[in-house]
């Protein structure tokens, strides 16, 4: 099983993710989006699986600091992947990659169904 935490170190909300794998023994890489950077291709392929209004996190200040011209500019996945590479903290987080599964955000409920079986 390959598992892959996208997302920022500092983040509450990755952090308990972190932990919750860890804890479970589940051996991952993290992948800091903000440092590393993400390649089209990857944004591209969470968009195969996540709608693009999900992804893109709306009740943030990251969010919230966009123009309203800009913020009105998003309105498909072509738009809010160009968004999202552009400025990664408008990225919902954390985004888990299992073995081409793509999940977003976390809680205990969720990755236990996720890692079910």
């Amino acid at each position: 099983m390959t598992i892959t935490l996208y997302g920022i170190p500092n983040c509450d909300t990755v952090k308990k993710a972190r932990t919750w794998l860890s804890d479970h023994q589940h051996d991952f890489t993290f992948h800091d989006f903000k440092k590393q950077g993400l390649q089209h291709a990857t944004v591209e392929h969470w968009l195969t699986q996540l709608p693009w209004d999900v992804l893109v996190n709306k009740k943030g200040t990251t969010w919230r600091a966009l123009s309203d011209e800009r913020k009105a500019g998003i309105v498909d996945a072509a738009s809010a992947l160009e968004l999202m590479l552009e400025n990664p903290s408008i990225i919902k987080r954390p985004v888990l990659d299992v073995d081409g599964r793509f999940s977003v955000a976390f809680s205990d409920a969720q990755y236990t169904t996720l890692f079910a079986g």
